[in-house]
Formats: C-alpha cells, sequence, structure tokens
C-alpha cells in the first residue's frame, strides 16, 4: 500500500523513519516435499513446467544449477540428508508484481527447514530467503516482500539500524477487502523500476532521488496513521499523491495499457490506483468508493486479456503441515 523500494538495505537507513505498509492475499504458494527411500532429489516446478534429478552425491552442484535457481541454491543451502521430491507453485499469476517469488521462497524455506530437522527459527527466515533470493538476482534484495508470506494480514515493517521489525496493524480488514480491487494486466510485469538503477543513483548522492525517497517514507508514515484511524478518504488522498511521485521515479512504472486500465477504473468508481511490485505490467490495485468495487471490476472485466482477481486478505501466514 505504501512505501515500495525503500525496503532494500542499506537504502532505508539514510531516510530515519522508514517503513512499508502491506497486506498479505489469499493467492498462496505452496512447496510440497515427499521423502524417498533412495538418494534421488527431484526438484519441480509447477508454473514453469520444469523439473529435474539431482542426488545427494551432487547436491554441491546444485549452487550451479540454472534450471530451478532459487529452489536448488535453497535445497543445496539447507542440504537435506533423505532424498525427496519437491514440488512448488503458486496460486499467484506469473509476473503479477505480488511478491509470488517472495512467497514462493517463504514457503520452500519453511518445508526445507522441517526436513532438515527445524535447523532455524522461524524468526531468520526472512533473512534467509532474502540473502538466498540476492545471490539469485545478483543485486540487493528488499526486504518488504517477505512479510506478508512469513506473517499474514496488515503490516507496518519498519526498518532501523539495529534491527527490521514487524508491526501487525489492528485494521479494518472487512472495509479494505470492500474496498480494494486488483486485477491482472495480462502483461507480465518487466520491471518498470529498476531496483539496481535506483540503487546506484541513491548510492551515488542523487539529491533528487534522495527527495523521492523522502517522499516514500512520509507516504508509508501516513498511511499507516490513517489505516488505523479507519479513514478511508484519507487512505485515497494519500494513495492519489503517492503515484506521481512512483512515476517520477520511474517512467516506465506503468505501460500504455496501464494507464489505460488506470483511466477506466477512476472513470467508474476508483478514487486512487496502486502499481504492484516494480510495474511495466502485472498488477494494479484500486480502490474503490463506497459501494463501487463491483462497478470497477465490471468495467476492467470487459478489457481483453485483463484478468481480475479474486481474493481476500490472508489472515495467517506460513503454515508447514507434516504428515
Amino acid at each position: 500500500m505504501a512505501g515500495g523500494t525503500i525496503d532494500i538495505w542499506p537504502l532505508y537507513l539514510f531516510h530515519p523513519g522508514a517503513s512499508t505498509v502491506n497486506f498479505a492475499l489469499s493467492l498462496r504458494a505452496h512447496c510440497r516435499i515427499e521423502t524417498r527411500i533412495d538418494d534421488k532429489i527431484i526438484l519441480e516446478s509447477r508454473d514453469r513446467d520444469v523439473a529435474f534429478e539431482s542426488s545427494l552425491d551432487t547436491i554441491e552442484d546444485l549452487i550451479h544449477d540454472k534450471r530451478l535457481e532459487l529452489i536448488s541454491k535453497l535445497v543445496h543451502f539447507f542440504k537435506p540428508n533423505t532424498g525427496f521430491h519437491l514440488t512448488a507453485y503458486s496460486e499467484a499469476p506469473a509476473g503479477a508484481g505480488l511478491a509470488g517469488s517472495s512467497a514462493l521462497n517463504i514457503a520452500c524455506v519453511g518445508a526445507l527447514n522441517r526436513l532438515a530437522g527445524n535447523r532455524y527459527d522461524e524468526s531468520e527466515f526472512v533473512s534467509l530467503a532474502a540473502n538466498i533470493e540476492t545471490t539469485v538476482i545478483k543485486v540487493p534484495a528488499g526486504f518488504q516482500d517477505y512479510y506478508p508470506a512469513q506473517y499474514g494480514s496488515v503490516s507496518c515493517i519498519h526498518f532501523r539500524p539495529d534491527h527490521i521489525e514487524r508491526e501487525a496493524l489492528d485494521v479494518n480488514v472487512a472495509e479494505l477487502e470492500r474496498r480494494m480491487a486488483i486485477c491482472y494486466t495480462g502483461e507480465p510485469r518487466l520491471s518498470g523500476i529498476n531496483n539496481w538503477e535506483v540503487f546506484k543513483r541513491h548510492i551515488d548522492g542523487d539529491p533528487e532521488l534522495f527527495q523521492l525517497f523522502e517522499g516514500i517514507r512520509d507516504s508509508a508514515v501516513r498511511m499507516r496513521e490513517l489505516l488505523l484511524a479507519d479513514n478511508w478518504k484519507g487512505i485515497a488522498d494519500s494513495m492519489r499523491r503517492a503515484h506521481p511521485n512512483r512515476k517520477q521515479l520511474a517512467p516506465n512504472i506503468t505501460t500504455p495499457q496501464m494507464d489505460m486500465l488506470i483511466d477506466k477504473a477512476l472513470a467508474n468508481g476508483a478514487e486512487a490506483a496502486k502499481v504492484c511490485g516494480a510495474g511495466g505490467g502485472g498488477c494494479i490495485a484500486f480502490l474503490c468508493a463506497e459501494g463501487r468495487k463491483q462497478d470497477v471490476e465490471a468495467a476492467l472485466a470487459n478489457e481483453e486479456g485483463v484478468e481480475v482477481l479474486r481474493w481476500t486478505v490472508a489472515r495467517e501466514g506460513l503454515v508447514v503441515n507434516e504428515s
């Protein structure tokens, strides 16, 4: 809802009071592990329709495997001592900008940690997931995307010099579900915000970028206060003011199709729009006027290739079941 991009270390250290406000969707990521009686390791992604075999004897080679790179590196890190078949899949559309890869990362960390004998406490999962994903994407990973998957519900994540703290927000979740419409544009996101370029400009001391990040920081602080106050008029106003700031940070955050969808939603009862993730495609979230969510969704659903997502706020995060 507010505060994206400022969650990348060490950028938040330059903006005291930096935070991110987000909520977890019920579009879950899944990791299923079935143990085997031999030493085979089978890794499978249903979303990508990729599967391959390895073994306990060649587990060290997985750190270099590119076929399912994140899962391979996670398996290499945990180094289970039994053969197994891991199947991963996500309910979110591919390239939606809804932190699907981060959710899948947390799901795999939870499952592999259980397979490895609960080696790490759950409080360490976010750092593990971010550090291992950084070795895959080869640029610093932001932290905020892992918290909805880990904890669920509505959160404010505070980025402080001594630690990152997740604050559970006691907000009107039912009203959030009534007001927020989310559509998948049909265009997989192409990173409208290039986080590495933004990172370098910030570290190089670009004064304009620094001020934009101050605005991102302030919008998240304001969003937290408005949600806690159940002030939906203020929330809409804050989201409207944040959108041009994000466009200034990265003009490519919206495509012509996304601009058209935003205009159409605003003409049919939406009060504000929020591009999800890095933009350049993927999903857009719309805050709708009271009683207008169905009108907004109907208008968006008429556009070819657009999918209106069905979701609720996920009240719980990571769940690990063992049979």
